[in-house]
């Protein structure tokens, strides 16, 4: 078991069985791991048929209620550390990022020394589709900011497009991760940064999506703002470096 791709749900029956289906016919191995808030438009039942025609290759944890995307991914990294995979990945329902990438990001840790490989909107070759211009103003902004604040090495920190090999997430004390929208991305890169792994950025094509609703609301955009701030802030303490590693 070395390759898992962690997609969290929150209403999205109209696009879970097309991405699910458009990972496996890579045919590169990949597991599904589907992290439904109980969803009210039934993703949850169509994942259970899928997972008839796809067993042992497709799992699904369902938890009550809108809880977030930040605790979403650690319910399901916890949940794949448990069993054993190398290659833990984070990738939206909707097809905003490409399932053709994976391998992209996959050969980023397993050949190219990277810990963290990050899809990446904002490095050379990198871009986004079909996105209004308020919507590009606040990430290219956030990103902006998120790198003046920080000084993370990290064009795009608020991707969600990732591969993360298991390493990076055993050192990771997950209590440390408070943000659960926007800003949890931002978290998790830079934990990962001030623990001393190598993150290498992938060129990606992000493109809205198409079918549903985007999530994206003002609060998390406040989060994200306020986030970033919080978390230079607790970087300045000089514990920070050792509450962040797992087990402390």
């Amino acid at each position: 078991m070395e390759k898992i791709v962690i997609i969290p749900t929150y209403n999205e029956r109209e696009n879970i069985v097309l991405i699910v289906h458009a990972v496996f016919n890579l045919q590169q191995g990949y597991h599904v791991l589907v992290i439904d808030d109980g969803s009210p438009d039934g993703t949850a039942e169509v994942v259970k048929q899928l997972m008839v025609q796809f067993p042992n290759q497709l799992f699904l944890e369902e938890r009550k209620g809108k809880l977030g995307l930040g605790t979403a991914y650690i319910h399901g990294f916890k949940w794949c550390l448990e069993r054993n995979y190398q290659f833990i990945f984070e990738m939206d329902a909707d097809f905003s990022h490409d399932p053709n990438d994976l391998e992209r990001l996959y050969h980023a840790c397993k050949l190219e020394g990277a810990d963290l490989a990050v899809g990446s909107r904002y490095i050379k070759g990198g871009k986004t589709e079909n996105w209004p211009l308020d919507r590009q103003l606040y990430s290219r902004g956030g990103a902006l900011y998120t790198k003046l604040l920080t000084w993370m090495p990290v064009q795009d920190p608020t991707a969600g497009f990732v591969c993360y090999k298991r390493e990076v997430l055993e050192a990771i004390n997950f209590d440390m991760i408070s943000f659960v929208g926007y800003a949890f991305q931002i978290e998790m890169k830079f934990a990962a940064w001030k623990l001393g792994f190598k993150i290498k950025e992938v060129p990606i094509t992000f493109r809205d999506r198409k079918v549903g609703v985007s999530k994206m609301n003002k609060g998390i955009i406040k989060e994200g703002v306020l986030g970033v701030i919080s978390i230079q802030w607790q970087s300045l303490f000089k514990d920070y470096h050792r509450r962040l590693k797992s087990g402390n």
